[in-house]
């Protein structure tokens, strides 16, 4: 079975420094995500040997000033494992079968979504276009130099950020579209029943809604949800 390894944390020494940029913030936390079958043991010189591939993506993140916070398989525990562990990035390695990884950690991460970059010896343009689709913000093929692992990274992180703010601003707009559907509904219901005019139908519901300290799209949900209820 799959486990998960945690890696040491810094120390109040000055090893801490280690753990910070050059702005001084606390470095960002990354949890590499293996799709191997098994976690080779840290302590284990041979062990490693097996696992080369992913020895070697680990100390190019290292040489890159990043802190690995844990080294967890894609297993069923998976969103369990990362949110005891709350890393700021998520680092995929999938030597093949790169479309099922990125399936698997999307979902696993769900919950709480973070940046994702995907190191993978697969160059499928199709896989590409399918792991970007997925929520992959960096797709890296054949390993990357230790000086480029940084930009690489920061590149992904700036990515995710803008994509998330545009699902925010997106989420926000659609809301107030479904809020101004609902408002134009109540209107027009007022000025079926009641004959008034547009303007008044709305300086109706304005009032309400001022003399009980709610939005003018609540009184309106509320008015139609009413109206359903004595049609």
């Amino acid at each position: 079975m799959l486990g998960g390894m945690a890696f040491p944390s810094c120390h109040r020494t000055g090893a801490f420094l280690a753990c910070c940029n050059s702005v001084g913030k606390p470095e960002l936390r990354l949890a590499v995500i293996t799709m191997a079958t098994s976690i080779p043991d840290l302590a284990d010189e041979e062990g490693w040997d097996e696992a080369l591939r992913l020895r070697a993506l680990i100390r190019g993140l290292e040489l890159g000033g990043y802190r690995i916070a844990g080294l967890l398989g894609a297993d069923a525990q998976l969103p369990e494992k990362l949110a005891a562990l709350a890393p700021d990035v998520l680092i995929v390695d999938a030597e093949s079968g790169a479309r099922d990884a990125i399936e698997h950690v999307v979902w696993a991460s769900r919950d709480a979504p973070r940046p994702i970059v995907l190191f993978t010896e697969e160059h499928d343009p199709t896989h590409v276009r399918e792991a970007l689709a997925a929520g992959v913000v960096a797709y890296v093929v054949a390993g990357l130099a230790p000086e480029r692992v940084r930009p690489v990274i920061d590149v992904a992180i700036a990515r995710f950020e803008h994509e998330q703010q545009l699902r925010t601003e997106l989420a926000a707009a659609k809301g107030q579209l479904a809020e101004r559907e609902i408002v134009n509904r109540a209107k027009a219901l007022l000025m079926q029943r009641h004959g008034l005019e547009e303007p008044q139908a709305y300086a109706r519901l304005r009032k309400t809604a001022m003399n009980q300290g709610q939005t003018i799209a609540e009184i309106s949900r509320r008015l139609l949800e009413l109206a359903d209820l004595f049609s």
